[in-house]
């Protein structure tokens, strides 16, 4: 980071003129130095210190208010700035955060929020979480350290554990610490342990829930994980009976006496709570005995001998191509013998080849066919001069067009017969 040049700030010492070369700062300019000073220092460094305890949920909430004061202000004075400002987070030197915790913002205009329940592995190493604030405004950056000391808690964990699933909230509205207060009051009056705590904050998303509609300022619902030092309520113990489990598995409300305590405020899904007793688990953790590393003396090496016997192989190779070989070539048989001498389709082509060639006959005969022609179109002795009168049609006309009945026509050495008038009189 490069520090500002004094003559762009001002100069800092002024001549007062009570002798040459005798300087003096004025009271404006030293306000204005020192606080330049502060800003290059704030942004240079600046760490903060928590100290949360393993298994019990760790909320830090990284407030913008907070980061304003390390970007330049408005250029109208008594402007209130409200830039848009996110936040990155990050284990120092790693890209990503540590597995137990986690990171929500909204909207650029929202406060951040890092948390999650600490793990015991932890327990005395400090996490050092880098913060770096963006300005979408001015695209300035300033970058804070916070440095996590994980704790030991008393009594870890806490044997009776209930995870609830609650509804109508988000995940950034139940880390409210207001709203996390009320909920864990309704949870003691109901469950009345001497020791209570929060556990784990979990978002539906998380756990492959789906992104709601924005229908009626639908929530996308949190789970929220509470421990106590006594075993589990009657009302809570309610879920677990058989009337309770065939309603949930026919997606119906459970009858539980205790909800009204929840219902003002927060809408629980019976059918999801899980209560878990560490008591009653098993442990299957088997100790691991480590020896000294020696490995235990398995006597001296003794390498094969030099001197192998030969082996015949000619019997494998006859196995192993013969035999796929003959039964390939029993399955060709018989798809032969099924193709060429059983087919249903033969028959058929004989019969077909039969009607073609009884077709091809008929066509045949109707060429060669002669047929009786009718008395008219025969060749007849003229009445008068005894001549033979050639019949009408020629030797080429195609039988089938011939008319049953041809037209009478007036030939040639034709006797004319009179035709009587109606007048009575007679014409040739």
């Amino acid at each position: 980071m490069q520090l500002p040049r004094w003559w762009e700030l001002g100069d800092p010492c002024a001549w007062t003129g009570q002798g040459r070369g005798t300087r003096k700062m004025s009271p404006a300019t030293t306000g204005t130095f020192l606080l330049t000073v502060y800003t290059i220092f704030s942004r240079v460094h600046s760490d903060r210190n928590v100290y949360p305890s393993a298994g019990v949920l760790f909320v830090h909430v990284l407030e913008r208010e907070y980061f304003k004061g390390e970007f330049p202000p408005y250029p109208k004075p008594g402007e209130i700035s409200n830039d848009p400002i996110t936040f990155n987070t990050n284990l120092m030197g790693y890209p990503d955060r540590p597995g137990w915790l986690r990171y929500i913002q909204r909207t650029p205009y929202s406060d951040g929020v890092l948390y999650g329940s600490p793990t015991a592995e932890n327990v005395g190493k400090p996490t050092v979480i880098e913060i770096t604030a963006y300005n979408r405004r001015t695209f300035e950056t300033a970058r804070h350290n916070l440095i996590i000391n994980i704790m030991s808690a008393e009594d870890f964990p806490l044997p009776y554990q209930a995870e609830f699933f609650i509804k109508n909230m988000n995940v950034e509205e139940m880390l409210a610490s207001e709203v996390l207060g009320d909920f864990l009051g309704a949870v003691k009056n109901v469950w009345q342990p001497e020791r209570l705590n929060a556990i784990n904050i979990t978002s539906a998303l998380d756990r492959g829930g789906r992104v709601p509609l924005p229908i009626n300022d639908m929530k996308e619902g949190v789970y929220v994980m509470v421990g106590a030092d006594v075993p589990f309520s009657s009302c809570l113990r309610e879920v677990e009976n058989p009337q309770n489990q065939l309603r949930c598995s026919q997606e119906m409300e459970p009858v539980i006496t205790c909800d009204k305590k929840f219902r003002t405020q927060f809408y629980i899904d019976w059918c999801k709570i899980s209560l878990v007793d560490k008591t009653k688990q098993v442990s299957t953790y088997q100790e691991v005995i480590r020896g000294e590393g020696i490995l235990p003396d398995g006597g001296e090496y003794k390498p094969p001998s030099d001197s192998l016997k030969s082996r015949d192989y000619y019997t494998d190779f006859l196995i192993t191509l013969a035999v796929p070989s003959a039964v390939a070539l029993v399955l060709f048989l018989i798809l032969a013998y099924i193709m060429c001498c059983r087919r249903e389709g033969v028959i058929q082509l004989v019969h077909h080849s039969a009607i073609q060639k009884s077709t091809k006959e008929l066509r045949d005969m109707s060429k060669n066919r002669e047929i009786a022609w009718p008395l008219s179109t025969l060749p007849v002795f003229h009445p008068v001069t005894g001549e033979i009168i050639p019949p009408l049609h020629a030797d080429n006309y195609e039988s089938t067009n011939m008319p049953l009945m041809q037209t009478q026509q007036n030939l040639p050495h034709q006797t004319q017969i009179p035709q009587q008038q109606t007048t009575g009189k007679w014409y040739p």
